[in-house]
């Protein structure tokens, strides 16, 4: 029963015709399709995890990246917007027999329907792994991927705001076939039935109308706090954002990732250092930092109060650049205007 309204959820939720509920994560969702449609060896393109990728789009460590031929695409040195001749040249000289759109760390809407025409140029399958915007497509405020790709993967939780938990939605009834069967028995055993139930619920509450509200403060708080770090200095990569998040380059402060990744964590504002398209530090260091909205816009935090965060932030930051050795009085004080700031925003207001 729980699985069948999940089901039935989803395809309304995303105007779908099969959805397939089962996988553990976004990471075997994503396995599921190569499963479904690939052979061990087959081509297909994805972003590079430098560009704003993510691992299972056929980075080197994965194992999209062992057992297909991965050919990885990236973004213009200009603009950090997808190179789309790139990705036209690259389908044209290797032949894919999938091309994958989406990433983890791509603050800007994709061109679906460019990728769709490329794709469908060369004979290939296309796919959007929609992870970190499916809420936002929920709540109507997003292209809707569907409308373009063959097939569509996602996690549940991010901005969708369910459980942790993956999902592969088709309009498609042969690939649907091969989907499901895919899943189980090609990939997982039992299906997880606690997190089933709990993507119904979470799918029934993208059905309401509030949560139209929410994907829109989701975008605008995005905004609010990006344009406060530009304002302090930083570079925005891509210029800004269309959506939850924002990948920001901090070497105009002179900062590393992992050392303001570091510094904000001990003011009590949680983001991770990120690679920036080009970065010459190693990832394990980077030059940047992700930072995102859906958190604090669902504790209640608008505009005002992530245009305040991003202050924090800059002073944390600013903080580092003058006391590299040592933050930790600009820390304490952050952290204490963090928790007067979250007081005033009660997680579970009817409790006291």
């Amino acid at each position: 029963v729980a699985e069948s309204l999940a089901i039935e959820r989803a395809k309304r939720l995303f105007d779908c015709g099969f959805a397939n509920v089962q996988p553990h994560s976004g990471a075997q969702a994503n396995q599921g399709v190569f499963l479904a449609l690939l052979n061990p060896g087959d081509t297909f393109l994805g972003m590079s995890l430098a560009a704003g990728g993510h691992l299972t789009h056929g980075a080197a460590p994965n194992l999209s990246g062992k057992w297909f031929n991965a050919v990885q695409y990236g973004v213009r040195p200009d603009d950090h917007l997808i190179d789309f001749d790139q990705v036209s040249a690259l389908a044209k000289e290797h032949r894919p027999k999938l091309i994958i759109a989406g990433g983890s760390a791509y603050p800007r809407i994709i061109d679906f329907a460019r990728f769709r025409d490329i794709a469908h140029d060369v004979g290939a399958l296309f796919m959007v792994d929609m992870a970190h915007f499916a809420g936002l497509v929920a709540g109507g405020i997003h292209p809707n991927p569907l409308d373009f790709a063959d097939v569509v993967t996602t996690t549940t939780h991010k901005t969708l705001r369910g459980p942790r938990g993956g999902m592969i939605l088709t309009n498609d009834q042969d690939i649907a076939k091969k989907i499901n069967s895919a899943i189980f028995p090609g990939l997982q055993g039992g299906p997880l039935m606690h997190v089933i139930a709990a993507k119904a619920v979470a799918f029934g509450e993208a059905l309401r109308p509030d949560f139209k509200t929410y994907s829109k403060a989701v975008v605008e708080n995005s905004r609010a706090l990006a344009s406060t770090l530009a304002q302090s200095g930083l570079d925005i990569v891509s210029g800004g954002t269309d959506t939850h998040l924002s990948l920001i380059d901090l070497r105009p402060k002179g900062l590393t990732g992992k050392v303001a990744e570091a510094s904000l964590e001990r003011a009590f504002l949680t983001c991770n250092k990120n690679a920036i398209p080009f970065d010459p530090e190693k990832p394990a260091i980077a030059s940047g930092l992700r930072v995102g909205s859906p958190a604090a816009t669902t504790r209640g935090f608008g505009t005002a109060e992530f245009i305040k965060v991003g202050e924090l932030m800059v002073e944390v930051l600013d903080g580092l650049v003058a006391h590299p050795e040592d933050n930790s009085a600009i820390e304490q004080s952050v952290r204490e205007q963090v928790q007067t700031l979250c007081a005033d925003f009660p997680i579970y207001q009817t409790l006291e």
